[in-house]
């Protein structure tokens, strides 16, 4: 258990320090987002094109992790909406749910914890993840919430390719392409150049979660306190426990081969709590209260839940 703790405990004391320095006043939530655009527009890309730029193809694209965390979210998605179409809530309010129950901040939170747990690999877990979340699990989310605040009979198409072509634009995807172009190539990019990446992208670990924590402050903690408990639910149980079952699945049917490394990573990295723009995106619709309270619980209680997969898993 202490080994377990040693990943933990640092992950949680930088997110209580980033919560201690706004709630203190010596950081602004607006320091936070600045901080928060850093690590996503710079830190971020930086450390994914040094991960997968440095490697060989065939080590970054793992099909088998793929498929087992496409499968499991899309399947999250699928069990969400109706638990929360079956729980009476209204089409925007469900597009919520099933956002927060599909959506892991695996840049800001999973990307440290991977660090600390598999050194050599959280590269590669990072690009992997943000392929099958910003392609796939993201697009449909959005969609979702499109279509529950418009219009009944606008076409779903532009809204879709508006969407994928937003997606397209971040600098994170932009990185993974050009990484993939760099190892694809074989092209040895000067060491000066490489060093440059990697200092940027060893800044990403550490702020993200300061970043994460301070965005804590302040957040509206009114709402619909059952539905945000269902949200929580869903992400740290649901998510994690349907992506196990398609790793599962496709284990036993002989479909992929995963290393064990992999196959604890994909869960590990469905069972992290909701991505940072949730609250954002749930303002949208005016739901930021739920949105806040389902984002503060997980979380929190992602702490219990993370030791014992960890405990379970590594």
């Amino acid at each position: 258990m202490g080994a377990i703790l040693s990943i933990t405990f640092p992950i949680y004391a930088a997110l209580g320090l980033g919560y201690g320095i706004v709630w203190k006043g010596w950081f602004t939530p607006e320091d936070m987002r600045r901080f928060g655009a850093y690590v996503l527009n710079i830190a971020l890309p930086a450390l994914i094109f040094s991960a997968v730029a440095a490697r060989n193809p065939a080590e970054v694209f793992q099909p088998g992790y793929v498929l087992a965390y496409g499968l499991g979210g899309i399947a999250t998605i699928a069990v969400s909406f109706v638990l929360f179409t079956l729980r009476g809530v209204d089409p925007r309010r469900r597009a919520l749910g099933v956002m927060g129950s599909t959506c892991p901040n695996n840049g800001f939170v999973g990307y440290p914890i991977m660090l600390l747990t598999f050194p050599d690999l959280a590269g590669v877990i990072l690009a992997l993840n943000l392929l099958v979340e910003n392609l796939i699990l993201i697009p449909t989310c959005l969609l979702l919430m499109e279509l529950a605040g418009s219009t009944p009979g606008q076409p779903l198409l532009p809204k879709l390719r508006g969407i994928l072509w937003n997606m397209a634009k971040m600098p994170m995807l932009i990185a993974l392409a050009l990484g993939l172009v760099v190892s694809a190539s074989g092209f040895a990019l000067p060491g000066p150049f490489l060093r440059f990446v990697d200092m940027l992208a060893a800044s990403a670990g550490a702020l993200s979660l300061v970043v994460i924590g301070g965005s804590l402050v302040g957040l509206p903690m009114h709402g619909n306190r059952s539905l945000a408990a269902q949200i929580a639910a869903s992400k740290l149980l649901l998510h994690p426990a349907l992506v196990a079952g398609a790793a599962a699945v496709l284990l036993w049917a002989g479909l992929v081969t995963m290393p064990k490394e992999l196959h604890s990573a994909v869960i590990l990295s469905a069972a992290m709590p909701m991505f940072g723009i949730y609250t954002v995106l749930a303002q949208r619709q005016g739901l930021e209260g739920a949105a806040s309270l389902a984002m503060l619980t997980a979380t929190s209680l992602a702490f219990v839940t993370l030791t014992v997969l960890l405990w379970l898993l590594v």
